[in-house]
């Protein structure tokens, strides 16, 4: 565990310094100019992050509704190539499986369905986003692991998510192992 949290940490002031480095290009040279836009971007920024808590609460509670009003129509999901349900996607040419058909049948109780997610760097209208994705296979296996995701926000909605899952080969074992499961049932 104390190696996951060294890793998240390295990343996390990856994604930061970068985010931050990509503001900076863009400021005025001027001491005040740039006070003010540094103001605006963390109130933006600050927004961006209550924004995405908001996306993970609907998430979790599987509220449709409310992912509508959240996600724009344009937008796009990456996924590890190496998932069932990875690649890229949009809402107008979703992936022969989704994340959802995937995950829904795995998640039967809110212990499963709980992410946790934890904003560890936003700047303008970019969100990192540590989160936990869980599951139980039908022979009662357990399967808890870390996603970091970049996500990108335009007029108070989701456009843009790429996921990086920490462990993908043990990802994608858990869901082989309990497609089969569920075939056997």
């Amino acid at each position: 565990m104390m190696r996951s949290n060294i890793v998240v940490c390295a990343i996390s002031l990856l994604f930061a310094s970068v985010l931050r480095w990509g503001h900076a290009q863009g400021e005025n040279a001027g001491g005040t100019q740039a006070g003010k836009a540094d103001k605006e971007c963390a109130a933006v920024s600050n927004h961006n992050a209550e924004l995405m808590l908001a996306i993970f609460r609907a998430i979790e509670q599987r509220d449709a509704q409310r992912l509508r009003e959240l996600f724009d129509p344009e937008l796009e999901m990456h996924w590890p190539p190496s998932l069932p349900y990875g690649g890229t996607h949009t809402a107008s040419t979703p992936g022969p499986t989704t994340w959802s058909q995937t995950w829904a049948p795995l998640q039967p109780t809110d212990a499963e369905r709980r992410m946790d997610p934890r904003v560890v760097a936003a700047a303008g209208d970019e969100v990192v986003v540590l989160w936990q994705q869980r599951g139980v296979a039908p022979a009662g296996k357990r399967f808890d692991g870390e996603v970091l995701a970049l996500y990108r926000l335009r007029n108070d909605k989701l456009i843009r998510a790429q996921m990086f899952y920490f462990d993908t080969v043990a990802t994608a074992r858990f869901l082989a192992d309990a497609q089969m499961q569920a075939k056997k049932k």
